[in-house]
């Protein structure tokens, strides 16, 4: 027997079904999947007094074969119930094993590194160092732990021990026959299972070189190389008796040279060499012995003699340098964490492939179609940082990177909001329903003592409902899909790497702009030659996790329906925050959750989107710039970007706030900031060259950086739009109305002039003026002509104030069109104004639409008229009432330049514009009207 040596406290980690490790063997442990195995390496790396020698140090055990007793010694006969025992065997896994499945002996081992191939999961090398007996188990979560006894190895009872001595020789002669034999199947079998000389010959030398003494590791050597069976290595680990270990080895390696014998015919052997017409019967070589070649190989790589002299030559491994290429497939979709029905049907194809001739052209398509199952990040997420600073900091980057847009950061900064408490919520959830299993756990478990369980029955239930309602009520990330809709040149696509940025995730960007096939969005069939996934796919195994930002750029100009099908309608489903966590891609074609991923899409207008496409999305729009954002935009953002970019570097242009105004308004009229910064590129570059002349000359004191409104015109040419300021003096029949240009962002006031001659009631309307705005000039002429009795226009109510003149109603800048209702009230207060001779005050002006009853009518564009009639010098603004809550978004420097005033009905307006004008029938007009 081997000497039973200390008893000990050891930390046990179960091996991998039919994997035993033997002392003097190394070993490799895959890490992934190993809860156990990760807990006890933290725990022994954080503890270094729990390691010996400053050696990672922990008990492998492997588990008990159902044919084979506790003991160890006695195998079982098969009866009726074996398949049902060997079912229950094989569902067991490593990570989950239980004392019950584990066998009473094991080998204490070391761990000597750790190794990761290219496209394969990490695994821990061990190498056995001595065997042990499981005397208690102490503990089984977070990993094992027992009280062991330590047994060292007994050599002395085998020295002048002849039948010890015999089986040792016949151990070496078996070991140094299997290596010939092995050397012959290799030979008879494909190159990727040849015998390296080198590992040959390592062999060669490890058996002549050990001794008696060291007879018991050759044996558990002998014995891992060769085709044992689990239950037989399980005997010879639990043989102490090196004795009753030799008898067991020398059976076994007996009967495997006895089996390749016999499948090899040799018939004759005229040369070392084994050229292609030697008479070896090449179809006689049975698959087993090819195996057990290429396992043995595997095992004399990697395996080293006992003693110090030992080094790996796994260098040498021709399985090494020449990997399977399935086997690598296989590990990279273990490493993709598949979904539980993709990781079903990644697995039917990897059978299919295996079985498949690589010359087939089906076999090309197989691996790509599992290429891209990899590829995609089914499972692997950015890891949200959600903490009390991320607030704060997402909101100084939006800040940082875009001037203005509040509604669309106070959105961003909402959905953060809402991230983070859920995130918190479910830390809670989480840490209960951990605090609960643990408590299940161990009333599981009971007193070990005593075996007495520690909950009843129904306790027990009714903490697992609890448990399970709770998991239910864990919080998913369902991500907002948001539409920004705005002209061009407003930031619609730099918000959204902002957003990315801010939120610390990652950015793909998909540009939808002429997509005319439903193909390139949901992929093409498999059974298509060259078939691929589509767009939204391709992005994922770009960004590889499954919760980045998704930029839709251009989603107004997808295709709409046509032979190939109907692009627009294929992003129904990837646009639905109900449907798309289970998007199905037609090349993948396995559900695919998209439910995590931040999509923001553009669009410069909504007319062209579907109706059904736009209702899945949160519009938001982006209106034009104002001057006012303008200035600060290019200060911010512009100049600096363009003073780097044409070689200078800053201060060396300095442009005021009243040169950048001018380049706003004369030289540029759009709602981004395009133009706008090409126009202050083309002031850059004129500095750059002033810059480099002074350089050239020797004299750089000559270069001003200083650039003046003077000096725009030399820079930009002459002014291309001409502002309008308001007038010194008022006349009767002109009033300043406001505009806001259909480009978008900007303002301005605009006049219209009214001019009455002799005539028959006729009225010519001139300026380019639209449809809308005709009609609102007649309207505003009906309603004077019917109240101009209470004007004191007529001195009879039946007298028709445009029976004996004409007018003539004209808006200047007549080359550019005007359309639109909100000139009713200036036309209305101009006519008044003609007719009764009254003067407008120049620097009131005013915006409405009006109705036949008098009635001021809101109007659109409000931020962009408010500041361009500030820009224009007017003082006073008349509003419709029901455009009070525009006036909320407009800059504070506009509210305090500005006079505001809002009115209800013309009669309010004129008391406004003449408060000393008396209007004889003004006290006979009722202001309220009724609701009924």
């Amino acid at each position: 027997m081997g000497s039973s040596g200390r008893t000990t406290k050891l930390p046990l980690v179960p091996l991998a079904k039919g994997t035993v490790l033997l002392p003097g063997v190394q070993l490799r442990i895959p890490v992934s999947n190993r809860p156990d195995l990760t807990n006890l390496l933290s725990s022994l790396v954080d503890k270094p007094s729990k390691r010996e020698n400053n050696q990672i140090t922990f008990g492998c055990i492997p588990f008990n074969s159902p044919f084979l007793s506790r003991d160890g010694l006695q195998l079982i006969e098969g009866d009726d119930s074996d398949e049902a025992q060997k079912e229950e065997y094989d569902a067991i896994d490593a990570g989950q094993a239980r004392k019950e499945d584990i066998f009473s002996y094991g080998t204490v081992a070391k761990v000597i590194g750790v190794q990761r191939r290219a496209y394969s999961e990490p695994f821990l090398l061990v190498q056995g160092t001595q065997r042990f007996t499981v005397k208690k188990f102490l503990r089984d979560r977070p990993y094992f732990e027992a009280e062991v006894t330590l047994h060292d190895e007994n050599t002395t009872s085998i020295h002048g021990d002849l039948e010890a001595a015999e089986l040792f020789q016949q151990l070496r002669q078996l070991s140094r026959e299997l290596l010939t034999l092995l050397r012959l199947s290799s030979l008879l079998s494909a190159a990727s299972t040849r015998l390296s000389p080198l590992v040959a010959r390592k062999f060669e030398l490890y058996i002549a070189k050990t001794e008696l003494g060291q007879a018991g590791k050759l044996a558990d050597f002998m014995a891992d190389v060769s085709d044992a069976s689990f239950e037989e290595k399980l005997r010879i680990l639990s043989s102490f008796d090196v004795k009753i270990r030799l008898q067991r080895v020398v059976e076994i390696l007996t009967r495997q040279a006895q089996h390749i014998k016999s499948s090899v015919k040799v018939t004759t052997l005229s040369t070392t060499s084994f050229p292609s017409n030697s008479g070896i019967d090449i179809g006689k070589v049975d698959p087993r012995d090819r195996l057990l070649a290429r396992r043995a190989m595997a095992g004399l790589s990697g395996l080293m003699p006992p003693g110090p002299a030992g080094a790996r030559g796994g260098n040498n491994d021709p399985e090494e340098k020449e990997p399977n290429e399935v086997d690598e497939l296989q590990q990279k979709l273990k490493d993709a964490q598949l979904t539980p029905e993709a990781q079903k049907i990644a697995d039917k194809e990897l059978n299919r492939l295996r079985k498949m001739n690589p010359a087939n052209a089906e076999y090309g398509v197989c691996r790509t179609y599992l290429e891209n199952l990899s590829e995609i990040p089914w499972t692997k997420v950015t890891q949200d940082q959600l903490g009390a600073e991320t607030l704060k900091l997402a909101r100084k980057q939006l800040d940082e990177d875009h001037y203005g847009l509040e509604r669309i950061k106070k959105r961003l900064l909402e959905y953060l909001a809402v991230l983070r408490l859920k995130q918190s919520t479910n830390k809670e959830m989480e840490r209960e329903i951990i605090g609960m299993t643990k408590d299940l756990e161990v009333a599981s478990s009971g007193d070990l003592e005593k075996d007495v369980p520690l909950l009843s029955e129904s306790d027990r239930v009714a903490i697992e409902a609890r448990l399970e309602t709770l998991k239910s009520k864990r919080m998913t990330d369902k991500s907002p899909i948001l539409l920004l809709v705005g002209p061009p040149g407003t930031g619609k696509t730099s918000l959204a790497r902002s957003v990315a940025a801010s939120l610390g995730r990652k950015f793909h960007r998909i540009s939808l702009g002429g997509v005319r096939d439903e193909a390139e969005i949901r992929g093409h069939r498999r059974t298509y030659v060259a078939a691929m996934p589509g767009l939204v796919v391709n992005g994922l195994k770009k960004v590889g996790v499954a919760n980045p930002v998704f930029l839709l750029d251009e989603i107004d100009k997808v295709g709409g329906a046509n032979f190939q099908g109907d692009p627009s309608a294929a992003m129904l489903e990837v646009l639905d925050p109900e449907q798309n966590n289970s998007f199905t891609d037609h090349y993948i074609n396995i559900p695919i959750d998209l439910s995590k991923v931040l999509f923001i899409a553009t669009a410069n207008s909504l007319d062209t989107i579907p109706a059904p496409l736009l209702d899945r999305m949160e519009t938001i729009s982006l209106s034009g710039y104002t001057t006012v954002e303008k200035r600060h935009i290019a200060k911010r953002h512009l100049i600096p970007k363009q003073i780097r970019s044409n070689g200078l570097s800053d201060g060396q242009v300095l442009l005021s706030d009243e040169v950048i105004d001018k380049t706003v308004t004369s030289y540029t009229r759009e709602s981004g900031v395009r133009n706008l910064e090409r126009e202050l590129g083309s002031i850059c570059r004129h500095k750059a060259v002033q810059f480099a002349d002074a350089g050239d000359s020797e004299r750089p004191e000559d270069y001003n950086p200083v650039v003046s409104v003077e000096d725009l015109e030399d820079i930009l040419g002459i002014e291309r739009f001409e502002e309008e300021i308001a007038e010194k003096h008022g006349r009767p029949g002109v009033v300043t109305g406001l505009v806001a240009y259909s480009t978008g962002g900007q303002g301005s006031i605009l006049f219209i002039e009214v001019a009455d001659m002799p005539g028959n009631g006729r009225v010519q309307l001139t300026g380019k003026l639209g449809d809308v705005l005709k009609e609102s000039v007649e309207v505003a002429l009906t309603w004077v002509k019917a109240h101009s009795f209470e004007l004191g226009l007529t001195h009879d109510p039946n007298e028709d104030v445009m029976k004996s003149r004409s007018l003539h109603v004209h808006c200047p800048s007549g080359a550019i069109p005007k359309d639109g209702p909100s000139a009713g009230l200036a036309h209305t207060v101009a006519l008044i104004s003609l007719f009764s001779n009254k003067a407008v005050p120049p620097q009131i002006a005013m915006t409405g639409e009006i109705s036949l009853r008098g009635r001021v009518m809101p109007v659109g564009g409000i931020k962009e008229k408010l500041i361009g009639a500030l820009r224009s010098g007017v003082k006073t603004v008349l509003l419709p009432q029901a455009n009070r809550k525009d006036v909320k978004e407009v800059p504070q420097e506009v509210h305090d330049g500005l006079e505001i005033i809002f009115v209800q009905h013309i009669w309010e307006a004129l008391g406004k514009i003449w408060p000393d004008a008396h209007w004889p029938g003004q006290q006979h007009v009722n202001m309220v009207e009724s609701r009924l």
